[in-house]
């Protein structure tokens, strides 16, 4: 005798199909959980494709590599001033959509020294101008020691400075691997537009950009090469505020600098 459900128990077992994930009413159709699919036939000779009257729909955009975009857009900047318009308009850099302003470069254009610091500041992203804070101000005092600035009295005892990179990293974090790539391209055009007798690499990630290395405390101090010029790395005026007990090695750095400009005069 076949038992029928009251409405409590049919009630708790809905209930418990629900639970266990059950998400649909069983359909109108039957189907049957046993029968054998068919032997599937002979493939047919595929047909030609029937004619789509319309718009085809877009297939997968092609990758962007954003530095052979930095290549090619510095390869057509003739000048500092197209540069600058090249590096405002690259739309790669996510850096752009957080700064205050583009900080491309200060001192005298031609110098020759041009100083590459790692990125700007809060300072800097302000003003539109690399070294500006507090580091920028001892910067200033290091080379006046040695006769250079970036508004000398005489052309030829100025400095140019830029960064690595133009935008200021939030939170004043250190670039990443890929952001310095990409901006590599612009910092060898800025350099080769500069045209400077020597450069000074201030900071680890302008040595990372300049030389693939790392590790300013061993790296400074000695004369290498770096966008085809004679390259010296430099710890950077911040780390100077942290270690005073560092400005020893810093001020034997600037006299290195000093003496290759008066051996290469």
């Amino acid at each position: 005798m076949e038992s029928v459900l009251g409405y409590h128990d049919a009630k708790a077992l809905l209930a418990w199909q629900i639970e266990l994930g059950a998400t649909e009413a069983i359909g109108d159709t039957p189907v049957n959980r046993y029968e054998l699919p068919e032997k599937s036939a002979k493939p047919a000779v595929a047909a030609s494709p029937a004619r789509v009257d319309g718009p085809v729909a877009p297939g997968p955009e092609p990758t962007i590599d954003p530095v052979t975009v930095a290549k090619s857009a510095t390869a057509n900047a003739g000048s500092l001033d197209g540069l600058k318009s090249a590096l405002a308009a690259f739309p790669h850099c996510d850096l752009q959509r957080g700064a205050r302003n583009l900080v491309f470069c200060d001192g005298v254009a031609g110098a020759r020294v041009m100083i590459i610091g790692e990125a700007p500041g809060r300072d800097e992203d302000r003003e539109g101008r690399p070294f500006v804070g507090r580091a920028g101000q001892l910067l200033d005092r290091m080379f006046a020691a040695i006769g250079l600035g970036r508004a000398p009295e005489r052309p030829e005892h100025g400095i140019y400075i830029t960064n690595v990179l133009p935008w200021r990293p939030p939170q004043n974090r250190d670039p990443t691997a890929e952001e310095i790539a990409m901006m590599r391209p612009f910092v060898a055009r800025h350099v080769e537009l500069a045209n400077p007798d020597l450069v000074v690499l201030m900071g680890n990630i302008s040595c990372d950009a300049g030389l693939g290395k790392r590790g300013i405390t061993r790296l400074r101090g000695t004369w290498t090469s770096a966008y085809g010029k004679p390259a010296l790395p430099m710890v950077h005026p911040a780390y100077l505020l942290r270690t005073p007990s560092a400005k020893r090695e810093a001020w034997a750095d600037l006299l290195s600098l000093q003496a290759r400009l008066r051996g290469s005069a």
